[in-house]
This record gives structure tokens, C-alpha cells and sequence, in this order.
């Protein structure tokens, strides 16, 4: 059996949406690598690469324009969880951070 020659893991992102805010919190939707794809508040995993460093963003689109958008160069040494926190007011930008 010969290796694998696109080697992946996994990393898991929990999307937290604000308690209170000025707005009603559409979905967010998260990019990784450039392709986007919507996805639901809480934890969810995703394969990525583990020899490479992967761009994460996430934004929200409330029908009108989008905002609470953050990026997060992933590299192969980063523990494999990351926290996405919206923001409160819609014109505001978004955080992911390490876990």
C-alpha cells in the first residue's frame, strides 16, 4: 500500500453567534482555502491538509451585505480547534481565534 500523497486532518471550529445583538443573526458561511460554504452555529469539523497552511475565514450575509468577517492562516503546527466569534453590531468584524 503506497502513502497517501495528499496527507489530511481534521480541525474542528465552533461558530459562536453573540447572546445580544442588533441584528438577527443570519448563518455564517466558512471559506477554507477560497471555497465557501455555509454552515450551522456550533462545533463542526473539517478535513483539511497537513502539510500546508490553510486560510479559514468566516462571514455572515444578511441578504444586503456581508459582515463579522475574520481569517485565520492555519498552519500544520496549530492545535486542531479554532473559535469563531460574531459580532454584535452588523457593521463590525468577526474573531477566530486558537483554541
Amino acid at each position: 500500500m503506497s502513502p497517501d500523497p495528499n496527507p489530511t486532518r481534521r480541525i474542528e471550529i465552533t461558530l459562536h453567534k453573540p447572546w445580544f445583538a442588533l441584528y438577527i443573526a443570519p448563518k455564517p458561511t466558512l471559506v477554507i482555502d477560497g471555497r465557501g460554504q455555509p454552515v450551522q452555529w456550533g462545533l463542526g469539523t473539517w478535513q483539511v491538509p497537513t502539510d500546508r497552511t490553510v486560510t479559514v475565514g468566516v462571514f455572515l450575509f444578511n441578504r444586503l451585505w456581508r459582515f463579522g468577517q475574520a481569517e485565520f492562516a492555519f498552519d500544520p503546527h496549530h492545535a486542531p480547534s479554532l473559535t469563531y466569534r460574531a459580532p454584535a453590531l452588523p457593521f463590525l468584524r468577526g474573531r477566530i481565534n486558537p483554541m
